[in-house]
């Protein structure tokens, strides 16, 4: 990394409640805290690593303020109420500092539309195209080759990556970022078996997507069928999702790589989706409630459920069955033993 910040001013901007140590020596990049050397910030997130901070080289570390340790010579500990969310107000600033916000205006190369509406605050990238109608916000970022189609709209300070589509119609609230090769808007896959063959449903809806959404790469939320495809606020995908048509998914939730979402599920709020879950079509979860890695669900769920498994049952129920399944060739045994006896 190409900065540099004194100690002082990484306790300024995280807001180190305490400051113990001290050094002249400025923090130049992050390392774990066994890897960590002179120059370094560490931060003690896991409790579980919580004896490695005795013997950390790093000279500045974000620690917790139940930490009792104190610092070696040339070394700063900053306490804060939380060391993980203090190293991402670090790593935000550094961002800043290495990728600094590009500034406004169109690039000779993109071609956007006279009936367009681009706010003189937005920066439009190399090799975008934005076609007839569609509305781009104050601040918003178009990095490069991004497609944004006819009447589709883009709110305040959204970040659009290299490589991203915003089909026809669709729109994205304020502050939405979208990695690069995500595809909000495409088809939904919807068809019906007419005298031998696979007939098209056309696929006349939108995708509409709440404020401070963030959305992993190459990630697909396709269009609904009719009406809309929602993702609610804050909502947080991760790469390699697919959201089918007609998903409404609730605000503040988490879904993991390589979930897939069919038609016309309903999530709640602040549901999760471990990486690679898999959900039937026409389905609820309720609020709050969590699928895990690698599950397959086909049937509605009430809030706070937590499953497990293919197909997902309660996940103390699918741990408890998983030990006993270590156990059947054991039990097969003794059954035979039994039959033998008993003969």
């Amino acid at each position: 990394m190409q900065v540099a910040y004194t100690t002082a001013e990484i306790a300024a901007f995280i807001g180190a409640q305490r400051i113990a140590g001290s050094t002249r020596q400025p923090v130049r990049d992050i390392a774990a805290l066994s890897s960590a050397r002179p120059g370094d910030l560490s931060f003690l997130g896991n409790a579980k690593y919580r004896s490695q901070v005795a013997d950390s080289a790093a000279t500045a570390l974000l620690l917790p303020l139940d930490y009792t340790g104190e610092p070696k010579p040339d070394q700063v500990f900053l306490f804060v109420d939380n060391p993980s969310v203090a190293l991402a107000k670090v790593c935000a600033r550094i961002e800043q500092a290495l990728w600094p916000k590009p500034l406004p205006g169109i690039h000779p190369s993109a071609v956007v539309v006279p009936t367009a509406k681009v706010d003189a605050t937005a920066h439009i990238g190399p090799l975008c195209v934005v076609e007839d109608g569609a509305q781009i916000g104050p601040g918003s970022v178009l990095q490069a080759s991004v497609f944004v189609g006819r009447e589709a709209r883009i709110g305040e300070g959204c970040w659009l990556m290299p490589g991203v589509v915003l089909g026809a119609g669709c729109s994205l609230a304020n502050r939405v970022r979208l990695q690069p090769g995500v595809v909000v808007g495409s088809d939904g896959f919807g068809y019906e078996f007419v005298k031998g063959r696979h007939e098209k449903i056309p696929q006349i809806g939108v995708v509409e997507i709440g404020d401070d959404v963030e959305i992993g790469a190459n990630s697909t939320l396709d269009r609904a069928r009719f009406s809309r495809t929602v993702v609610g606020e804050g909502t947080k995908i991760d790469n390699l999702v697919q959201i089918a048509h007609n998903v409404v998914i609730g605000k503040h939730c988490i879904l993991c790589a390589q979930a897939g979402v069919s038609g016309s599920t309903t999530l709640g709020d602040y549901v999760i989706l471990g990486g690679q879950a898999g959900l039937g079509g026409h389905i609820t979860l309720g609020k709050g409630s969590k699928v895990g890695g690698g599950a397959g669900l086909a049937s509605s769920i009430p809030a706070g459920a937590y499953v497990n498994g293919t197909p997902a049952i309660p996940y103390m129920l699918e741990r408890r069955i998983a030990v006993l399944q270590q156990r059947l060739p054991d039990l097969f045994k003794r059954v035979e033993a039994l039959e033998k006896k008993a003969e």
